[in-house]
């Protein structure tokens, strides 16, 4: 993978910026802080690039496998990621079949769309390219929220530096970009022309960009506020979440209708999702010594644990107690069998006992692009299965 560097406007953060463009001075002014989901995506990253340069790039076998024994060292790898790349390279591969010839397919490659945003650069994760047609494809592993492919600001900059850095090349006509966020479902394609995208960056990015670079514009709270990382202490926010909705009494006046519930849950999922944000942000203070009037930080809850649990069973073991009431025999999941067999064999001998029930109901926005969750439906593949 290519160095990771900052870029003031980047493209994986181009949706809150050209929305918000002053938000872009406002977190220059924040440190990045990193977590064990992104770092566990970097990993991810680091497997499908190693599969992707194997299949379509001559690789000697003992690099690929002391880079990917490398990474299966790594204390946050788990079986679950291979499957996950795995699939990621056959849609790769699938991909590459749709070509009357061999594409080209470049791994991991950084793509300057700085004629339309200042410094703006960001890395593709995978581009294709023959018979007039680009595709330009992201692999995400991440599954806490969906990423929808349509109009994507991230996927069409992408595309406009890789058009600016290979349309001398190849002639381009047509162009894809995929989200392949496997771990939510089927990668997500959207098909677009390069005469759109260059509209689009001129009219639409170029004077948005050039007013976040210099720091001006409007504040725009907002669905893009999510990853902001000054959204604890941006006051445009605090003031949009703070602002009272009140509802007409209706026919009950102490009660309040399925509308006026359905208007509640509208206005306070953003709220929700602030408050935890500050509240993340007063404590991480607190514990740095600073003071946030009216709170504190306590210790939680805990929960007692054996400091040495193998010196703890050989007390007991040595005391008598039988070894066999000490453990518990639990059979491997799914995926680990999957796994352990490889796939084939796994399909042949498992294949038959393999189910994939209705998960539990969530509510979610009318936004949400999946179906609406039936009773009726769960409950007659409930009988199916126990029959």
């Amino acid at each position: 993978m290519p160095p990771i560097t900052h870029a003031k406007l980047g493209a994986s953060s181009a949706a809150r910026w050209l929305a918000c463009p002053p938000s872009a001075d406002l977190c220059e002014r924040f440190p990045d802080k990193g977590s064990s989901f992104a770092a566990e995506g970097t990993l991810a990253h680091e497997l499908a690039e190693l599969k992707v340069r194997k299949h379509f790039t001559p690789m000697f076998k003992t690099a690929y496998t002391r880079a990917y024994n490398k990474i299966k060292k790594d204390e946050l790898y788990t079986p679950e990621m291979d499957h996950v790349t795995d699939d990621y390279l056959e849609y790769i591969k699938d991909c590459a079949m749709q070509y009357d010839a061999a594409p080209s397919v470049i791994c991991e490659v950084q793509v300057d769309f700085s004629a339309y945003v200042p410094g703006g650069y960001g890395t593709a994760d995978c581009i294709m390219l023959g018979g007039g047609t680009m595709r330009v494809i992201d692999f995400k592993y991440g599954k806490g929220v969906p990423v929808s492919t349509e109009e994507n600001p991230q996927m069409m900059l992408y595309a406009i530096g890789a058009l600016a850095q290979y349309s001398l090349l190849y002639s381009i006509d047509k162009v894809i970009l995929t989200i392949a966020q496997l771990r939510l479902g089927a990668p997500e394609e959207w098909e677009t022309t390069p005469d759109e995208l260059y509209k689009w960056a001129g009219g639409y990015v170029q004077p948005r960009a050039k007013l976040a670079w210099e720091g001006k514009g409007d504040f725009a709270p907002g669905s893009h506020c999510r990853f902001c990382k000054a959204r604890a202490q941006c006051k445009a926010l605090a003031e949009s979440n703070m602002t009272i909705e009140r509802y007409q009494p209706t026919s009950e006046p102490n009660l309040l209708s399925d509308t006026e519930i359905g208007d509640v849950l509208i206005c306070a999922e953003p709220f929700i999702k602030w408050l935890e944000a500050v509240k993340e942000y007063a404590l991480g203070a607190v514990l740095e010594g600073k003071t946030i009037p009216g709170w504190k930080a306590v210790e939680g809850r805990s929960v007692r644990q054996f400091d040495d649990v193998d010196q703890a069973f050989s007390d007991l073991k040595a005391a008598g107690i039988d070894e066999a009431l000490l453990y518990e025999r639990k059979p491997l999941t799914l995926t680990a069998v999957e796994k352990l067999l490889g796939k084939a064999q796994f399909a042949e001998l498992c294949g038959a006992h393999i189910i994939k029930p209705h998960g539990k109901p969530a509510l979610a926005p009318e936004s949400d692009k999946r179906p609406a969750y039936s009773r009726a439906a769960a409950d007659f593949e409930a009988i199916e299965i126990n029959k």
